[in-house]
């Protein structure tokens, strides 16, 4: 081994080290080429104005860059040693004082381009990380009142942490876990010195709690179920409020359903509250049309009434918004017409308002895919009141299953508005069906390799009447990386969003701009959209239900390792001419970069107009194929339309086979240090004469022999190391799913020919 080789061990067997960062699960999966995903930080959060120390773990985090955050005011910067060295999987994260608190996401940038996400909280309380066992009375940690606590929970356990407690001084301890990714289902105890129950919390709600007398007081913490481990981590806070402030609310993610809310140009400008009692006919709040209403489904099965008066012919919009604050309840409304006044008054239903429905079939979860994990639906509502007549009208609201809730936190806002026809985007990373039997729900990042095109659902809530098209886009993307936005046709709720690297595309990250655009009332506006993504890699929805949620920011990467197994692009980069009513041919190039199990895959069609093509079958061993699109049954109408083709293969998928060099290195290593240590054994020695000679030959001779002893296993050790990075890298099959690059296509009218 020379010098050379030497020298760049170290950093390889860095490498190695971060190769091996965390649970392998991306390994086993048989869908879908492997991805970057961010799993656990621990804390999962910090004070604003200091800095923490911050360790990861991850799927297929090799070659780890920084570890980023959607807002700027957190930073991170990799963790040394004493001797100036990198620690692997730790960070030291510095949250500056301006840092606004609440819930930020955190991700690593790998050879394989931005890593999913996971919530990094920022508050204002001092914070610290359990590090000890605390699964008994008599090893309770300690907890300050008016901090925060970062633990995982230990499973078939409980937790305890002990606090003084001054009588008459309002607590609260609140548990932050759904709400930050985390897989626990926290139940909270409040129990006295001997551990004796005082409250308890099963639903993931807050403790109210105010000491009776003096003196120490224990908090315990378990799952539900008893479930535990590093997914089931949580923050436990601990403070005092003010005798008569509402409970606070913690930080939390949103919903999917939550992207369409709030209404375009909401303020609280004309907001008003409802005034209880209300119930009753003879308590009915009066209001005037439009109105925007703050209220509360408090107490228990509460019914809020209001009455307007309305005109014959009058059409009004209703928005509510209750399950979209992220709140378990189910608003109804009832909208009555009055005939008649005082006791004689009749009241006759004019309309029934519930939920908002999915504007597409969300998957069943059963026994293969056939449709999204994501429910952009809502139990909100959202709907249309004609006026039959003229005269007094009333509103009904409740929450459906509200007769058991009795939390003065489950607020609602009522919108009632002429039509403002508007729309609402989100979108996320497309799945499909690639076999029969698969039912996983992955995350997946906006992580491109070289060549490939990635796929977006983007879904559409239309509000009060909307029915235009609606133009996708994104920008402010990595060189090398161009978007095309499949447009949602008028009347329709779905479009696809591509996203394509070409091959040479250097590795970069930004943090793009995702919208909509469409023309309403003459005016073309555009809408910031969302972007959702599951919290948890689901290899089977059988055994564990997906967890979907919205994403603060929408970061989109490029690799620097590998590149996409098969491109597929038009012949040529033109648009596509076709007359209505006729056939067009498209020849297609296949530049393929892998081996593929089988010789044919099938295609389908995205496109708004083409969906209805019908799948056609294309060789995997050709470079040049063609696709078919047959006017004469899609009839489009004239225009220019953007299309692409995708389908799934099977390729022989080499995972980061980089790692096998270092681990040769490494063996190489360990071999010549044996070879080193056996080869000072045979150096020739004078005879010892002295006793203190022979000590020191002694002392020598045992030397060599433990260090031959070490060489020895190390080389084992190695030579294991290398056959598990063989076969880490040995080409294994995996569907993926396989978009084609945008494709452009003019239909043009046919020419009608008049008869003389």
């Amino acid at each position: 081994m020379n010098d050379k080789t030497l020298d760049v061990v170290p950093r390889l067997l860095l490498l190695l080290s971060l190769a091996v960062i965390g649970p392998t699960t991306a390994l086993a999966q048989s869908v879908c080429l492997p991805a970057p995903r961010l799993l656990t930080t621990m804390p999962m959060g910090g004070q604003v104005g200091t800095t923490v120390d911050v360790a990861i773990t991850g799927e297929t985090l090799e070659e780890l860059d920084q570890l980023r955050f959607s807002h700027p005011a957190i930073t991170a910067k990799q963790k040394q040693n004493a001797d100036g060295a990198p620690i692997p999987n730790q960070y030291v994260v510095t949250i500056a004082a301006d840092c606004p608190p609440g819930i930020h996401e955190a991700r690593v940038m790998t050879r394989l381009g931005i890593s999913s996400s996971r919530v990094f909280s920022v508050g204002t309380l001092p914070e610290t990380t359990s590090s000890t066992p605390n699964t008994s009375l008599e090893t309770a940690a300690p907890l300050a009142v008016n901090s925060i606590c970062n633990g995982k929970m230990t499973a078939k356990a409980v937790d305890y942490y002990a606090f003084d407690g001054k009588k008459g001084e309002r607590l609260v301890v609140s548990c932050a876990a759904k709400g930050i990714d985390s897989k626990l289902n926290p139940v909270l105890i409040v129990a006295d010195a001997s551990g004796n129950d005082l409250r308890v919390e099963r639903r993931g709600g807050s403790i109210d709690f105010t000491p009776d007398a003096d003196g120490k007081y224990v908090i315990k913490v378990h799952d539900l179920t008893f479930a535990g481990g590093p997914y089931h981590f949580y923050r436990l806070t601990l403070q005092t409020i003010p005798a008569d402030a509402p409970l606070p609310q913690l930080a939390s993610t949103r919903n999917v359903n939550a992207f369409s809310w709030p209404p375009t140009g909401l303020t609280d400008d004309k907001l008003i509250a409802e005034v209880e009692p209300n119930d009753q006919a003879e308590q009915v709040q009066q209001i005037t049309l439009p109105c925007d209403i703050t209220g509360r489904f408090y107490p228990a099965a509460d019914v809020d009434t209001f009455e307007f008066a309305a005109k014959k012919g009058d059409v009004w919009w209703v928005e509510v918004a209750s399950d979209r604050l992220g709140l378990p309840t189910d608003p109804s409304i009832v909208v009555q017409q009055v005939n008649g006044t005082g006791a004689d008054a009749e009241t006759v239903d004019l309309v029934e308002l519930t939920d908002i429905a999915s504007p597409v079939k969300v998957s069943s979860n059963g026994y293969s895919y056939d449709g999204p994990c994501y429910n952009a639906g809502s139990s909100d509502i959202l709907g249309k009141v004609e006026i039959k007549q003229d005269g007094l009208h009333r509103l009904r609201i409740s929450d459906l299953f509200g007769g058991t809730r009795n939390d003065p936190r489950n607020v609602y806002r009522l919108i009632i508005r002429k039509a403002e026809p508007d729309f609402a985007i989100v979108g996320w990373a497309l799945h499909m069906n690639l076999r029969n039997g698969d039912r996983n729900a992955l995350s997946k990042p906006m992580a491109l390799r070289g060549g490939a095109t990635m796929a977006f659902e983007v879904i559409a809530i239309r509000r009060d009447g909307f029915e235009g098209p609606i133009e996708l886009g994104i920008d402010n993307l990595p060189p090398g990386v161009t978007a095309s936005g499949l447009t949602i046709p008028a009347k329709q709720s779905r479009g696809i969003l591509l996203l394509t690297a070409e091959e040479q595309a250097e590795p970069g990250l930004t943090s793009a701009n995702f919208f909509g655009r469409a023309e309403i009332n003459g005016e073309t506006v555009t809408r910031p959209g969302s972007f959702a993504s599951m919290t948890w890699p689901v290899t089977d929805q059988w055994s564990e239900i997906p967890t979907p949620r919205l994403l603060a920011d929408v970061p989109v990467s490029v690799g620097s390792t590998e590149t996409a197994p098969l491109t597929i692009a038009a012949a040529e980069d033109k648009v596509w001419e076709v007359t209505a009513g006729q056939k067009l041919t498209i020849p297609l190039v296949q530049i393929r970069r892998s081996d593929f199990s089988g010789a044919v895959m099938s295609l389908k069609t995205f496109g708004g107009g083409f969906e209805g093509n019908p799948a056609f079958d294309v060789s995997l061993n050709e470079d040049k194929v063609e696709a078919t699109i047959d006017l004469t049954k899609l009839k489009p109408a004239p225009g220019t339309y953007a299309i692409a083709f995708y389908g799934s293969a099977v390729a022989k998928y080499s995972n980061y086979p980089q790692v096998i060099a270092v681990a040769d290195a490494e063996a190489a290593l360990a071999k010549a240090q044996q070879k080193a240590a056996a080869a000072a054994n045979l150096a020739p020695e004078a005879p010892a004469v002295t006793d203190d000679e022979k000590q020191a030959a002694e002392a020598r001779a045992k030397e060599i022999a433990e260090r031959q002893k070490k060489s020895a296993e190390a080389v084992v050790a190695a030579e294991k190391n290398l056959k598990a990075a063989q076969a880490k890298a040995a080409p294994k099959d995996i569907v993926d799913i396989v978009v084609s690059q945008p494709i452009e296509v003019r239909v043009v009218p046919a020419v009608e020919v008049t008869k003389k």
